[in-house]
């Protein structure tokens, strides 16, 4: 079966999911990480993409964004998998793929479904400096004088009373967590400090793999009638007999 066209449109939050070749690494030490992110973030800006978060693990990178043109967010991950892939393989003295073929895309609807976005995102993150730290290394030569280390980087800090990120742009729904920076970040730690709600989260990572999108059914059937094509997965099976 063909795969349907990747869904993007201007002005909606995107959650992006791009992993490495075969699970591979696509990072390995802070030298790698440190470069990623700053070829997003200036490819970000390059294609007029509006970045709220990130979370870059050994193997895989998360990014929550909001394009201003159709193509930003296509432009500014193809951007990124170019020039990360070369300069990646030229460092440890590799060749062939880096990525795991295309990245993975959903649409995003404002207010709770983008703040549960963003809370799996930093989510993601935490899981994957607790891993990193337990895992060894991965088997790849690294440039002399490189020590290996956990490679895992993310937007958590922005909103939780840490470093700030100049290119990070907070969504709407963060904003409303409370009137000061401080009422914020503390609103933000505990919700960070809580599980996600298991089916919610499960209904987030499965538009993620789909494609789809996640939101009301209002948001659902507005961007369906814009993209021309289904939001959401069909109901398996055959369709009820009309009596």
């Amino acid at each position: 079966m063909a795969r349907q066209p990747r869904l993007s449109l201007p002005g909606v939050m995107h959650y992006l999911l791009q992993r490495g070749h075969n699970g591979g690494a696509i990072v390995i030490d802070a030298q790698d990480a440190d470069q990623l992110l700053q070829m997003l973030r200036e490819a970000a800006l390059s294609h007029h993409v509006l970045l709220h978060a990130y979370a870059l693990a050994a193997n895989e990178l998360r990014v929550l964004a909001t394009p201003e043109t159709g193509d930003g967010i296509s432009r500014m991950m193809q951007a990124v998998g170019r020039r990360h892939a070369a300069a990646f393989n030229r460092r440890h003295g590799r060749s062939g793929a880096l990525w795991d073929g295309r990245f993975r895309s959903a649409l995003i609807e404002a207010g709770a479904p983008a703040l549960l976005a963003l809370r799996d995102v930093d989510a993601q993150a935490a899981a994957a400096a607790d891993l990193a730290q337990a895992q060894p290394a991965p088997a790849l030569p690294v440039a002399a004088g490189q020590p290996v280390e956990p490679a895992g980087r993310s937007s958590r800090a922005h909103r939780t009373g840490g470093r700030r990120d100049a290119a990070l742009v907070d969504p709407p729904v963060y904003w409303q967590l409370g009137n000061t920076p401080f009422e914020r970040e503390s609103r933000y730690r505990q919700l960070l400090a809580e599980a996600l709600p298991t089916a919610e989260q499960a209904g987030l990572q499965r538009a993620l793999r789909g494609g789809w999108a996640l939101g009301s059914p209002a948001f659902l059937a507005g961007l369906a009638a814009a993209a021309h094509r289904p939001l959401t997965p069909r109901p398996r099976g055959r369709p009820r007999r009309m009596v």
